[in-house]
């Protein structure tokens, strides 16, 4: 049977392969001719400008050719200081533009035209530069990630670009500097390239070279701007210089602490080319603290929750870090590493009066590149400084506690490109702590592989860990693991195999997220792709996964589970989805808690419809369901997910979302007896429900503000204990004195005034409230409802942050060129 499974997925693999066509090629000109950027193509320079005409749909409607009452024309010039674009985007009226007011790097609801420059033309690292009919700019880096090119939108560059909407279309103009993009030294260039409009009312995007969705890959598809001569790479020396101050209100209501404080910060990233390539990123006295609130959740799991990013240092330009997933940023900065063992230390007549959750950054440091010879280089460094709790007794003497020492992290990252869109890679992650506390190092090397056609896909990843001074004797703890893939990326037909190993000594957790070890996964992928649009539908994408997981070590079973997803575009732009699966029983060995110990757990099948309709409307919904049931007890899970939006205008919009999950007769860990060291499992109901509401006004596309509000809550209520067996079964009789039953609130509100004042230059006002109210209830004792609980959750003490930071961008360039304008 799996001999005949394995001969159709050949056969099919070569049915409807797409060919690729000659990329096109636009000559480069310089020009000397001055050009003011205000939208409007009425320069001298633009009249004898190379022009890319042409362009091809690739959505909804795949090498359908632009409609001439619709069409794009972009023209290009350079000059020894930086790239000029230009262009109009001609339109049947003017009510079919689609012209929302976002803010920087927010698409919205916008039409838009982009450039992708392939500088160093390996066909997997790209650069890209967006421009909205109100003169909005997005930008982006494009890097491979296992399912495709992927954008990362936090990196952000200093450019111009200006827009006018006309009658009949709008016009645009672009000025990318040398400075804000990354190429070779050479004296004669050639850069992958393409060009893409979107017109969201419609559905369409075009591009110039024409885009197959069939083939791997969008860089892989570019056409060529071609003959740049004699540009030459800047000195690239950017400052960004802040001041900030905050003050905070917490009702603490005791003598001697201070229910207002305040503070000024101040502190400086900067930014400096050590070579064309090569990029220098330092951040002195960082200030996190006008990020956005992490969305606090009762965790019921054994594993940590894992956040977000939010922080700009870590998230901007960080795609080499990420190859093989390794890294996890949130560990800099984050939890002390005894945050959690501080109550075992205390003596009897001991309290805890202050226990950070967050380490204090002094630095941290980025250098990250790339070279003629396509070798990516990426180094990251980052200094924390000890943690410590204090602690009090009942005579009120105090004393301090390490909770986290002096502690280095660093990441080393060599990323060498290689033909046919392939690279291989190093990554090597470090954590070196002062005094007693272990150190944590990962070595792990990674290919990626494609063929000459880019078809075929071979990749994976071999990782050693090492955890020094980690047992009692001080011995180091050595851990392997490796990630194998052999799939089929081009076609309408693609698959994907995959081995996943790690033994029960492998971590990677000091700097990655990682949350289990000692496994052996096995996966199957395959997915067929209508792209074709026919009478009803744009495009059917259906999809086939298999799992099946056992333990490293012993070798036992652990889980399995199938599903089928089906989902598309319809010709009304609604986006429909349906996805059925079912697991097998289980053998959980993280739930008990207990090393050793094993949970034999239930079965479980699931169906999971949604649906999205048009977001071009100024009214748009997306509605998903998810329904599992469970073999034991009769248990059923619901997630119900209800999203809207609704835009009264081009600059206000609100939505909200609602999160519904209830659980009956959910079974799970409770709790531990350590007397006994028996382990307590219960038959429960979970209740979470969460919602969101999001504001945004543009006064205009330099002053945004965004509000956000998010309350959520959870409880728990166990109905039945048992005694988890020796053999993983559930024994009745289980009993348990203690308050068991928690119940949790969160709610937080973000309001952000952000005003560019300058290129480059911020001025943010924002003020976050978080209020938490939570309690623990007696087995048995249902608790309150929702309603009661958010009385109670907006009558606790309120936790209120009000800040303001100026951030100034200086050029070294710009001030050189503005002193030679002064002196001369």
């Amino acid at each position: 049977m799996m001999r005949l499974f394995f001969s159709l997925l050949i056969l099919i693999s070569f049915y409807e392969l797409s060919a690729q066509t000659v990329p096109k090629t636009l000559p480069a000109k310089r020009t000397s001719l001055p050009i003011k950027i205000d939208g409007i193509l009425d320069d001298a320079a633009w009249k004898d400008a190379p022009a890319a005409l042409g362009y091809t749909e690739f959505r909804p409607t795949p090498f359908k050719k632009e409609d001439s009452a619709n069409r794009t024309e972009v023209y290009m010039l350079y000059n020894d200081e930086g790239i000029y674009m230009g262009g109009y985007c001609h339109e049947r009226t003017k009510d079919s533009i689609s012209a929302e007011i976002n803010g920087r790097d927010g698409f919205g609801n916008n039409d838009y035209v982009g450039f992708i420059f392939d500088t160093y033309n390996d066909k997997i690292n790209g650069f890209e530069y967006f421009v909205t009919p109100n003169g909005e700019q997005m930008d982006a880096k494009m890097a491979p990630n296992p399912n495709g090119n992927s954008e990362d939108f936090s990196w952000n560059a200093v450019w111009k670009s200006a827009a006018k909407i006309h009658d009949d279309g709008w016009s645009f103009e672009m000025f990318i500097p040398f400075s804000a993009i990354r190429f070779s030294k050479k004296n004669i260039q050639d850069w992958g390239m393409n060009i893409t409009r979107r017109r969201q009312k419609t559905g369409q995007q075009v591009t110039w070279n024409p885009i197959d969705v069939n083939i791997n890959g969008f860089l892989t598809q570019e056409g060529f701007w071609t003959g740049l001569e004699n540009i030459k790479p800047p000195i690239r020396l950017q400052l960004y210089p802040y001041l900030s101050y905050y003050v905070n209100h917490y009702p603490y209501n005791q003598a001697g602490v201070k229910n207002w404080t305040s503070s000024v910060n101040g502190g400086m990233d900067l930014k400096y080319g050590i070579s064309q390539a090569i990029t220098l990123d330092m951040t002195l006295v960082p200030d996190f603290g006008q990020v956005q609130s992490d969305n606090q959740v009762l965790n019921l799991t054994p594993f940590e929750v894992k956040y977000n990013e939010y922080r700009p240092f870590f998230t901007e330009g960080t795609e080499l870090f990420n190859k093989g997933g390794f890294f996890y940023s949130r560990r800099i900065g984050g939890q002390p590493l005894h945050h959690d063992d501080v109550q075992s230390w205390l003596n009897s007549n001991e309290h805890i009066i202050k226990n950070p959750t967050e380490t204090k950054l002094i630095n941290a440091t980025k250098i990250s590149g790339r070279l003629k010879s396509g070798l990516g280089i990426g180094f990251l460094n980052a200094i924390a400084e000890p943690q410590y709790v204090t602690v009090g007794d009942d005579q009120g003497h105090e004393r301090k506690l390490e909770t986290s020492s002096l502690t280095n992290y660093n990441i080393i990252v060599l990323d060498q490109s290689l033909k046919h869109n392939s690279s291989v890679s190093f990554v090597n992650t470090s954590v070196i702590r002062s005094g007693k506390d272990y150190d944590a190092n990962l070595s792990a090397g990674l290919f990626d592989l494609y063929d000459k056609t880019n078809t075929w896909n071979f990749s994976g990843k071999i990782a050693v860990s090492n955890l020094m001074n980690y047992t009692a004797a001080g011995k180091t703890l050595t851990g392997y693991g490796h990630q194998i893939n052999f799939g089929k990326a081009s076609g309408n037909f693609n698959f994907q195999l995959q081995q996943e190993l790690t033994n029960d000594k492998f971590s990677s957790n000091d700097l990655g997220y990682f949350t289990n070890n000692n496994y052996v996964n096995h996966y199957l992928y395959a997915g067929y792709h209508w792209t074709k649009p026919k009478d009803w539908y744009n495009n059917i994408y259906l999809n086939f996964n298999l799992n099946y997981s056992r333990r490293f070590t012993p070798n036992t079973y652990q889980n399995a589970n199938i599903n089928v997803n089906v989902n598309g575009q319809l010709k009304n732009l609604w986006h429909p989805g349906f996805a059925v699966g079912y697991e097998p029983p289980t053998n959980n060995f993280y739930e008990p808690r207990v090393a050793g110990r094993v949970f034999k757990g239930w079965s479980d099948w699931f169906l999971n419809p949604w649906i999205q309709t048009n977001t071009a409307k100024k009214y748009w919904v997306s509605a998903q369901l998810l329904y599992v049931s469970r073999s034991f007890f009769n248990s059923k899970r619901y997630i119900i997910n209800f999203q809207h939006q609704y835009r009264f205008s081009q600059k206000l919009s609100i939505g909200h979302t609602l999160d519904l999950e209830p659980q009956t007769n959910n079974v799970g860990f409770a709790t531990k007896i350590d007397s006994t060291g028996q382990i307590i499992f219960g038959r429960r109901d979970v209740q979470t429900i969460e919602n969101d509401l999001n504001v945004k006004y543009s006064f205009n596309n330099k002053m945004v503000f965004t509000g956000r509000l998010r309350h959520y809550w959870s409880k728990v209520n166990y109905k039945e204990l048992f005694y988890l067996t020796q053999d993983g079964g559930l024994q009745k009789g289980a009993t348990y004195s203690d308050n068991l039953n928690p119940n949790y609130n969160d709610f937080t509100v973000d309001a952000v005034f952000t005003w560019e004042f300058a290129p480059g230059s911020f001025m943010n006002l924002v003020w976050k409230n978080n209020t938490q109210y939570s309690t623990i209830t007696p087995y048995g004792f249902n608790g309150d409802n929702y309603f009661r609980n958010v009385d109670q959750t907006l009558s606790s003490p309120e936790n209120n942050t009000f800040s303001i930071k100026v951030i100034y961008f200086l050029d070294y360039l710009q001030l050189k060129k503005a002193k030679k304008n002064k002196t001369g």
